[in-house]
């Protein structure tokens, strides 16, 4: 089966060397095409499992994101659209294997992190848990469905739907119920979690816990804010999918409820003030007092919300949070000769993130600072003409991770956008919270 139609790929591109000019038409050429020509493999069931890059496992994650540039054209583009319908299709299919995975293989193989201390099976690849590994399969399983108007990706849907909603629920209990542990000895301390597996303490309040944050990094504070900002919109999503595919109000209503919950614990304990005094989320809390003020690059992330569909990119708190997040306030904003943005404990101080400079872009409210942030990513990428995991604020040819393509997925993303070709966006979610 063909991945893509060719000549739909090379009218975009076209369109891309029209009106931002050749330079930035090559690069988004390469990274475009790369994800489409490099990471994806057909399996014998028919589904489609897509490698991150640089590491030969699937990442729920990554595989929704790198998928993200595509959606927009899947209407015009029948084989596109197959294929990223059977990667929703293996999506839901590895949920139903291990809710609590993060990364799989293709086949049992027993690749992977297998010394880890957890309920491992020869399908995972690594088992840290985090909220967004299930929410995003809902996002694209819901993306996919409006886009399309099909059905024929929802097959193992209800299973795995009834199975995030289980454990988000359970989660929410974290110390009281949770059967999820995980420790890692022959890691970096961000690769284990204390208490022998347990994690650190957290309270009852209604947010769900996660073990690790999109960077794979342990949390500071189990309730990951912006994670269980993701899951609020992706359970609304669940609900939807329920009531007006399967006609099972039993799932909507637990989904909604569960929805409310978190939407209420975020209002309730996911707030705190800034160092200049302004009412901003917080990025990860405790519910015992502790709080992290900061901001990640991975996504789900503070700066991420308006594409995630947690709220529009004027809305008054998401802007003291932005303010806040582009600062030498956030512990990781960097500002440098090359350039300034947001990184991540994942990578050494100093280094900043294409990933974060993309989302800027994205969630930026007038075409100028769009603009800005594209030029920027045109001068960082060391002449290779892909995006990399980061790069030095003052050295852009010192980069982690040469090939990583959930960077390329959010620069073609960001060039889509300035070039006014990006159709698809998410509805703002009618939050409990506001």
């Amino acid at each position: 089966m063909d991945l893509y139609s060719p000549a739909v790929a090379e009218r975009l591109f076209a369109q891309i060397g029209e009106r931002l000019g050749d330079e930035v038409a090559a690069v988004f050429r390469r990274c475009y095409l790369d994800t489409l020509d490099r990471t994806i493999r057909m399996l014998p069931d028919g589904s489609v499992f897509v490698v991150t890059g640089d590491i030969p496992a699937m990442w729920l994650r990554d595989s929704t994101a790198q998928l993200t540039p595509y959606l927009h054209f899947i209407a015009d583009d029948p084989q596109l659209a197959e294929t990223a319908l059977a990667v929703s299709r293996r999506q839901l299919e590895f949920i139903r294997l291990d809710p609590y995975a993060n990364a799989f293989n293709a086949t049992a193989s027993g690749a992977g992190h297998h010394t880890d201390q957890t309920e491992m099976s020869s399908w995972v690849w690594e088992r840290k848990y985090e909220i967004d590994s299930l929410a995003y399969p809902i996002q694209l399983a819901h993306d996919l469905w409006k886009l399309t108007g099909r059905t024929d990706h929802l097959t193992s849907f209800l299973d795995a739907a009834r199975l995030v909603v289980d454990l988000w629920a359970t989660e929410q209990h974290h110390e009281q119920r949770s059967p999820y542990r995980f420790q890692r000895f022959d890691g970096a301390p961000t690769d284990t979690l204390a208490r022998e597996g347990l994690g650190g303490p957290v309270a009852v309040t209604g947010l769900t816990w996660s073990g690790f944050r999109p960077s794979d990094d342990v949390c500071a504070f189990h309730n990951n804010v912006p994670a269980n900002m993701f899951a609020f919109v992706e359970l609304g999503h669940i609900a939807e999918i329920a009531t007006a595919v399967f006609d099972d109000d039993g799932l909507a209503g637990s989904a909604r409820a569960l929805r409310d919950e978190i939407g209420r614990a975020i209002a309730a304990h996911g707030t705190a003030t800034s160092p200049s005094g302004d009412t901003i989320y917080a990025y990860e809390v405790d519910g015992l007092g502790g709080v992290l003020l900061a901001d990640d690059a991975n996504t789900p992330s503070l700066l991420s919300l308006p594409l995630l569909g947690w709220c529009a990119v004027d809305d008054p708190a998401y802007l003291h949070t932005r303010r806040f997040v582009l600062s030498p306030d956030n512990p990781f904003y960097f500002t440098g000769t090359a350039a300034a943005g947001v990184g991540s404990p994942h990578t050494p101080p100093g280094m900043i993130w294409p990933i974060a400079l993309a989302v800027q872009g994205l969630t930026a409210r007038d075409d100028e600072e769009s603009r800005d942030i594209l030029a920027v990513l045109m001068r960082t990428h060391a002449g290779t003409g892909f995006m990399h995991e980061s790069f030095h604020k003052d050295d852009p040819d010192a980069f982690t991770r040469e090939w990583f393509s959930w960077a390329n997925a959010m620069f073609c993303e960001l060039v889509l956008e300035v070039a006014g070709l990006r159709t698809h966006r998410r509805i703002p979610a009618e939050a409990v919270t506001r």
